[in-house]
């Protein structure tokens, strides 16, 4: 498949809309070209190379509302995707919450495409593999592991003269290594824009390391614990909190930033000094499309928390007007500021603690506070004396990112994370926090 360019897409975008008869009309066309090379007990399973195109139009008459898809851009395809949405939106009831679709923006371009990255070929994906299934092989382990790469445009235009076109790339790598008799694990996780800062011999040796590192594992009493949190640990855990920045579930009291008797937590300290998190469209390690999907806004940069305290919420454009405030749409990343500290100076800072490399199957237990029960695994470590002494079973745990952020006790050098569970681009740091609460032991690997 062709990677559209912006003169392609402004042409589709502009034949769809001519076609429109409703009150107005917004056309996204989005199109990716995505490989991959997997692979499980030291051999490949499977390879391959996906491409997929889509054009969506919705279209309103009033405050009735309809949407198509199809992966056709012939003219004749085009048009009976616009008449399908205007069938579809004539027949819908009113929607009570219904807004206009957003006036002309201007949209910055981010530097969200790498030419190396697009031109990763099905030699570097299988080198990827070869690089943990012969390091593994040699030291008598087992890796299972998955690459994948991507190049993709995606368009947006509406009947108001909005238009943006962009072009991205990205990689993700994550590899398990075990030892024969499962005793031991190890586990990583990468991703970048640019190829050139990925390093799978780097990434596959950290896994190796961890798995026979963990090997004879012994037994922890559970109890609250200083733990050195790897990025991608801390990453799954702050996730969950950073998606519940909405003004309306906080108006609503649906959320930990609901305040007791209406409104919400704006402008209050809720974390410790340390704490910065903002997003940044334009980050150079993280950039992301500078227009938000849903609601066609502009993006900005935007402090989420500054100084511990709650310096904004996320305003959909039907709530912002029902409570007369500028309308702020989805950031698409997250960046929390860090240290120059690697998690390996962390270590060396503490007298006793756990170090975990990563938190799994993560649930949601209270809204209200952000309790939430998970699991460590892959390498979780006992730390006596600035030093790794040997590893320890792993965990489950119930504990809230909002209390975490409050007994912080060092921050480590932020590192790029793909935030799988709440979709959003992230760049995080390790850190080391007092009294995160261990409730029992896990028999998980």
């Amino acid at each position: 498949m062709k990677i559209l360019n912006q003169d392609e897409t402004k042409r589709i975008c502009e034949r769809v809309m001519g076609f429109s008869k409703a009150d107005e009309c917004i056309v996204s066309v989005n199109g990716s070209r995505t490989g991959n090379i997997r692979y499980a007990r030291n051999n490949v399973s499977t390879a391959g190379l996906v491409d997929d195109q889509q054009l969506v139009v919705s279209v309103a008459f009033g405050k009735r509302q309809g949407t198509a898809a199809i992966n056709e851009f012939d003219d004749k395809s085009l048009e009976k995707a616009v008449r399908r949405a205007e069938d579809l939106a004539r027949l819908a009831p009113e929607n009570p919450e219904f807004m206009p679709t957003v006036g002309k923006q201007a949209y910055k371009a981010s530097n969200t495409y790498n030419a190396r990255t697009a031109a990763i070929d099905p030699e570097f994906r299988a080198q990827v593999a070869a690089y943990s299934i012969e390091a593994s092989r040699k030291k008598g382990l087992v890796c299972a592991g998955f690459f994948s790469d991507s190049t993709a445009f995606s368009a947006v235009a509406n009947s108001n003269g909005v238009f943006g076109h962009q072009v991205d790339t990205g990689l993700n790598f994550t590899c398990t290594v075990r030892t024969e008799d499962g005793r031991g694990s190890g586990w990583v996780k990468r991703s970048a824009t640019d190829a050139a800062m990925f390093d799978a011999r780097e990434a596959s040796e950290v896994a190796i390391e961890k798995a026979l590192r963990s090997v004879e594992a012994k037994a922890l009493e559970p109890g609250r614990y200083t733990v050195v949190l790897e990025p991608a640990a801390t990453s799954d855990l702050i996730g969950y909190m950073l998606g519940n920045f909405d003004a309306r579930q906080a108006d609503e009291g649906r959320s930990f930033l609901s305040k007791k008797g209406g409104g919400n937590r704006l402008g209050e300290k809720l974390f410790d000094q340390q704490v910065n998190i903002w997003a940044d469209p334009w980050d150079k390690d993280v950039p992301v499309l500078p227009w938000d999907g849903n609601s066609l806004l502009a993006r900005e940069r935007t402090n989420i928390i500054k100084d511990g305290r709650v310096a904004s919420l996320e305003y959909a454009r039907y709530w912002a007007a029902k409570q007369n405030v500028r309308a702020l749409g989805g950031h698409g990343n997250m960046i929390m500021g860090g240290t120059d500290k690697s998690t390996a100076e962390l270590i060396a800072n503490t007298k006793k603690g756990v170090l975990v490399t990563r938190t799994w199957y993560i649930r949601l237990v209270d809204p209200q506070s952000v309790l939430l029960t998970g699991l460590t695994r892959d390498g979780t470590f006992y730390i006596e004396n600035g030093k790794i002494k040997h590893p320890i079973k792993n965990f489950r745990f119930n504990e809230s990112p909002v209390s975490m952020l409050n007994n912080i006790e060092e921050i480590g050098k932020p590192q790029i994370i793909a935030g799988d569970e709440v979709g959003y681009a992230m760049l995080i740091p390790p850190m080391k926090v007092r009294d995160f609460n261990f409730s029992s032991l896990s028999d998980a690997v």
